[in-house]
């Protein structure tokens, strides 16, 4: 019973803590190119589309903010709002950098 007890506290210390729903505003880009696009297709909307589908298992859809940029979770949603100015609404994982967007909308 002792066992069970500092096994279930120890499992509850080792948890990590919740990430929280956070704010960002950055651009939708794609992970091959990031801020410069520079693969000779424009406009660079269609730049970030044709990067993603030229290899989806590598090149994904992502959110640049300054210098830091994001994995999008979701990889079907971002495609319309490609190399457009977005607030996405959602839970950043820090150790694999992977943003779970719950909303993306544009900004003006």
């Amino acid at each position: 019973m002792r066992k069970t007890i500092l096994g279930l506290l120890f499992a509850a210390l080792a948890a990590p803590a919740a990430d929280k729903v956070q704010t960002f505003a950055g651009v939708i880009t794609d992970t091959m190119c990031g801020a410069k696009h520079t693969m000779g297709i424009t406009p660079d909307d269609k730049c970030v589309r044709e990067c993603v589908k030229m290899d989806p298992k590598k090149w994904k859809y992502a959110l640049l903010v300054g210098d830091g940029m994001y994995v999008l979770s979701d990889q079907q949603t971002p495609e319309r709002f490609a190399a457009q100015k977005v607030k996405v609404t959602g839970t950043l994982y820090e150790k694999t950098k992977i943003l779970k967007a719950d909303k993306i909308e544009t900004v003006r």
